[in-house]
């Protein structure tokens, strides 16, 4: 990257520090998330700068944005494309409310279409040999107690109550409620929602509070390092991946496809769609239902190793 195509401390101070400082702090959205959203602008800008020099972010058009679409799929895969121009939608919509911008070119630049995904998610089966890898691991002296129980913990709050990564690390005792096993979640756009753990997610956070944690006063974090500090986003996905491997499972598995298989088993078990929407936490009904697609493959799947005229 070279430095003229670099956004300049000015441009960084006077449009992209504000929007980011509003997403974190107003909107709560993820480290990880913000990280996205620099990068979309941060290639934007640079396109700019060899496509149009010296264009004002505000002089910015329709037919700009849409030349910036058009090269961009040169460059990124479809899904990629689409979140930077998600992030510059957004970007110029923040803008646009503070009217430092009178429109947004990027409101409805057209797309290619994304291919459908079904998310990634681990069979019942699978889960019970991941859950119980850890203290397996401590059986054969492959860690210590401590490591043990914080990763078992870990992976029963991400799939006893569907958390995202974001929402475990961030979770202090005083969003416990250990009696009644149900954890108070403040997730995406400040939305709080209540998440129900599970007897056994319950039982284990129980032992950890007790035996472990050093500090469980309202504000100490729930998931802590072994020097006791907040764990982040990037260890448990580490742990993960260790554990994945431990167990001889896809080691391309995030946390998230924890909370893609809780979802699913609901599911399957025969949980109601909205119930789901409600324990994930979606705004829309529309980002739950492509579970029913899943769950959907695993009948049919299910159907056509049992029925004799299948």
């Amino acid at each position: 990257m070279t430095e003229e195509l670099t956004p300049p401390p000015e441009v960084v101070a006077e449009w992209l520090t504000p929007f980011l400082n509003f997403l974190g702090n107003e909107r709560r959205y993820s480290g990880y998330t913000l990280r996205n959203y620099r990068q979309a602008f941060e290639d934007f800008w640079r396109w700019l700068g060899t496509a149009a020099p010296g264009m004002t972010l505000s002089a910015l058009s329709p037919r700009d944005a849409r030349d910036f679409v058009i090269e961009a799929q040169r460059r990124f895969g479809r899904r990629t494309l689409h979140n930077h121009v998600s992030a510059l939608r957004a970007f110029y919509r923040f803008w646009q409310k503070h009217e430092r911008v009178t429109s947004n070119p990027f409101a409805g630049v057209p797309l290619p279409k994304l291919e459908k995904r079904l998310p990634q998610f681990l069979t019942e089966t699978q889960m019970r040999v991941l859950l119980a890898a850890p203290l397996r691991l401590l059986e054969n002296g492959g860690c210590d107690a401590f490591t043990a129980w914080r990763d078992r913990l870990v992976m029963e709050l991400l799939y006893g109550g569907g958390l995202r990564v974001s929402e475990l690390v961030g979770l202090n005792y005083a969003q416990l409620d250990l009696e009644s096993g149900v954890a108070r979640v403040l997730g995406k756009g400040r939305k709080e929602r209540l998440c129900p753990l599970g007897r056994v997610a319950t039982a284990v956070l129980g032992k950890w509070r007790v035996e472990f944690a050093r500090d469980t006063s309202p504000t100490a974090p729930v998931v802590v390092t072994v020097k006791h500090d907040r764990m982040p986003v990037r260890s448990v996905q580490l742990m993960l991946k260790r554990h994945l491997a431990l167990a001889d499972l896809p080691p391309d598995l995030t946390p998230h496809k924890l909370r893609h298989s809780y979802a699913t088993h609901l599911l399957n078990a025969g949980a109601d769609l909205r119930l789901v929407q409600e324990l994930l936490g979606h705004a829309s009904l529309n980002t739950t239902q492509i579970y029913t697609h899943v769950s959907t493959a695993r009948l049919k799947e299910i159907y056509n190793q049992a029925h004799p005229r299948a």
